[in-house]
């Protein structure tokens, strides 16, 4: 292995019990549907999903790139952190990897527990379910083409969680599902058309009470470029995708409770002030 990395002292600070989360994605006939809708095209959508429960999203009708984002729905400043994320797993995720969130919580507010996909890694080194990139925006687009457009991704997420009281400060670096990414040799960042099929679902398990969003990208599934001279309409890639959120049998649960944050309890270096006064 070239150079050092984030690795444990033991297994149990990164470890995953791949058995429960298993058991979780295969008693499937062991859980209630508690929420379902279909999320249009070139829009946006947050949701619920609480400790315990399982969420699914579905290509209904072929591929499409969704861009993802979660909170802790109690406290909206602990949410989803894609570059810790990389280096606590990889730049983009699987079956019983974990999305961690921000200082100074740092714990997994998800486990995948399963993806039908399963894409491995191509001839150019592309893989699937991106932690590389972002999301797109109107500002990149104003920037690249001086052109205006109101339904990119970060546009889209900024209108799903303003009814829980976010805006667009709140929107953060995405988990890109569906999505096929890789670094050429020089570095550069490449997307490749979305390998989904109808039907295929990236379904995770919620380890904190969330609160999550997605856009049904603008680009569709990717195949017609957003930028650059080669740039079309991909309206006509574009489809919609589903959300499914299940609550398990409570026995499936047992043993299982919400993470917690590492008790580091420094002051990063910093030192109480003196005030002059005598302590007992």
């Amino acid at each position: 292995m070239p150079g050092w990395t984030y690795l444990p002292e033991n297994e149990g600070a990164l470890g995953v019990d791949e058995a429960f989360y298993g058991r979780l994605a295969v008693e499937t006939a062991r859980r209630e549907l508690v929420e379902q809708v279909v999320v249009p095209i070139r829009s946006g959508r947050a949701w619920e999903v609480k400790a315990g429960q399982l969420c699914r999203i579905v290509a209904i009708e072929g591929p499409q790139v969704a861009d993802f984002n979660a909170w802790n729905l109690h406290n909206p400043r602990e949410r989803f952190w894609a570059a810790r994320s990389r280096q606590l797993g990889s730049s983009h995720v699987t079956t019983f990897d974990r999305l961690w969130s921000t200082l100074p919580y740092l714990r997994p507010l998800l486990t995948i527990t399963h993806e039908t996909i399963q894409y491995g890694i191509d001839e150019d080194g592309g893989r699937c379910h991106d932690l590389l990139g972002s999301r797109c925006d109107p500002y990149v687009t104003k920037l690249l083409m001086d052109d205006e457009f109101d339904f990119h991704c970060h546009s889209n997420l900024t209108r799903a969680i303003m009814p829980w009281g976010l805006d667009e400060r709140d929107v953060h670096d995405v988990l890109n599902i569906f999505q096929v990414t890789g670094l050429d040799d020089d570095g550069r960042y490449f997307m490749k058309p979305s390998p989904a099929q109808q039907g295929d679902y990236f379904e995770f398990f919620a380890e904190i009470d969330l609160l999550c969003a997605i856009s049904t990208c603008p680009g569709g599934d990717l195949s017609v470029p957003l930028w650059g001279p080669d740039a079309g309409d991909p309206l006509a890639t574009c489809r919609p995708l589903g959300i499914e959120v299940y609550q398990p049998e409570t026995e499936l649960l047992e043993g299982w409770e919400s993470p917690q944050a590492p008790d580091y309890r420094g002051m990063h270096g910093l030192q109480m002030p003196d005030t002059g006064r005598a302590t007992n």
